[in-house]
This record gives structure tokens, sequence and C-alpha cells, in this order.
């Protein structure tokens, strides 16, 4: 073989190698997986909705077995703006991300409140609500402020924002000490403790707590004080590359704020407009 035909045939396959490498590179820069949340929902005909189906009265369960609440409502109405429905499923709140991240459900839909920490492992809808954490005690008690609750055992619903808004708060935190903090499950187990006096004082959700101590008769037993933590925002939490689904979510979102749906279910729920 002659040198020319060997120097053609080399720079044969070496522009054949370069064009296969710029095939390559050209599939890694566009390689990203396809986002397929919204479709599959489309395609199935609902989302999967996980909540704690104890937080009245944005998701609980009624004496007959029924879930309802603020967000069940809102949900329901968002889906028919969507085209689908709703299936709504209890999780246990302390596994909640890891029932998203595994697909079992599709959304967290029950007065979740939108936090930095969350935001690493959830994609958080545009806010629709604000809530407080609210410090609530026995009435009568002498705790008036946050500075009273030095020392004092506190309550609080394990894996929910009441304990961030209290750490948030390092001074009251401080004062009061990790030791004299007791988690439960479930709200309406921190409010027992309280009444049974095992608890000087609890941190809770103030929409959840107003409403169920006026649905209980109970607002002569306890005291809301005035003096809380830091406002916060509601959201619809979804998996962190369901984009497709979460704009859909938002848009709904907007047009049942726009015709006034969400304004009907904030009366119902609350006797008064709190949407964002």
């Amino acid at each position: 073989m002659n040198l020319k035909k060997v120097l053609t045939l080399t720079l044969a396959g070496a522009l054949s190698i370069s064009m296969l490498a710029g095939c390559g590179d050209g599939k890694q820069d566009s390689g990203t997986s396809e986002d397929t949340s919204l479709t599959k929902v489309q395609e199935q005909g609902y989302f999967t909705l996980g909540l704690d189906a104890d937080f009245a009265p944005m998701g609980f369960t009624k004496d007959d077995g029924e879930i309802v609440g603020f967000d069940i409502d809102l949900a329901k109405a968002v889906a028919e703006k969507m085209g689908v429905s709703v299936e709504v499923k209890p999780i246990d709140w302390d596994s909640k991300a890891m029932e998203l991240s595994t697909g079992k459900i599709d959304v967290i839909w029950n007065g979740f409140s939108i936090t930095d920490e969350r935001r690493q492992e959830v994609l958080f809808s545009n806010p629709y609500l604000s809530t407080k954490q609210s410090i609530i005690v026995k009435a009568g008690s002498d705790i008036t402020t946050k500075a009273d609750l030095a020392g004092k055992k506190i309550a609080l619903q394990d894996g929910s924002t009441s304990e961030d808004a209290l750490k948030a708060d390092e001074a009251t935190y401080a004062s009061v000490g990790d030791e004299n903090i007791s988690r439960f499950k479930e709200n309406s187990q921190v409010l027992m403790e309280v009444s049974a006096g095992r608890a000087d004082a609890a941190v809770i959700d103030e929409i959840f707590v107003r409403y169920y101590l006026q649905k209980e008769n109970m607002l002569d037993q306890y005291t809301v004080l005035e003096e809380g933590f830091d406002e916060e925002d509601y959201g619809v939490g979804g998996r962190l590359g369901d984009h497709a689904l979460m704009e859909a979510i938002n848009k709904a979102l907007d047009e049942c704020k726009t015709d006034g749906t969400t304004s009907e279910i904030s009366e119902k729920w609350f006797g008064e407009n709190l949407i964002k």
C-alpha cells in the first residue's frame, strides 16, 4: 500500500471517530430525561395526594371515615381544572418525603409549609395560604409571652414546622432546652399533653388550632398567645423533577383564585377569605 493511500485511510478513520465523538457529545448535552409527570397523571386520570389525615381543617378524617378539609376541596377544584380527579392517601407524616420520592404519592397537599430545608427534597407550588406557629397554653396559665417558656415543657408534632419555628427562634429554643421538648405524631395528641398537664405549652399551627378549638367547643380551655413565631406559607409539594405537573397545578390554582373558587372554599372552612 502506497503512502498516499495510507494517509487517506488514516484521515478518513480519524474523521469518522471525530464525528462519532461529536454525536456522543450532542446526546450528552441534551440527555436529560423527559418530564412525563403531567402526561402520566393525565393518562391515569388522577393524581395521588398524600396527607396527615389528622390535620383539621386542612385534611382530616370524619367519624364516618371520609377524608375532608380545606386542602381536599381545593385539590379537587384544581384537579377539575386539570381535567383529572384526586386520589387521597393518608401517609405517615414523618415519611412524607420517602412516600413522594418512591412514587407512592404524586403530591403532598396538607397544610405543607414551604421552607428552604424542604426545598432540597421537594418541588413546591406557588404559595396559596399563610399561617404562623402559635403558642398554646391552658386557660389561666401564667405563661403569657415567649420569654415565659424558659425551662417549661413544650409539646409539638414530630416532623412539622412547629419544631423548625421554635428552633429558628434561637433565644426561646435555648431558654426552653431540647430536653424539655416532647414530640408526637398528631396535633390532637399535642393538645392532650397540655390539657393533661404533662406539657406547659404547645407550639402548633395557628390555622389548625383555632379551627380545632372552635369545633370541639374548647375555646374556654386554652389560650392562644398573641406572641407567636414567624409567618409561613403553605404550598403543594411535588417531586423535584415534576415541573410539568407543578406548572399545571400552579395554573389551576391561579384559575381557582381568579374565578373565586378559593375564596368560597376559604369562607366555608375559616369563615373568611385567607387565600394569598
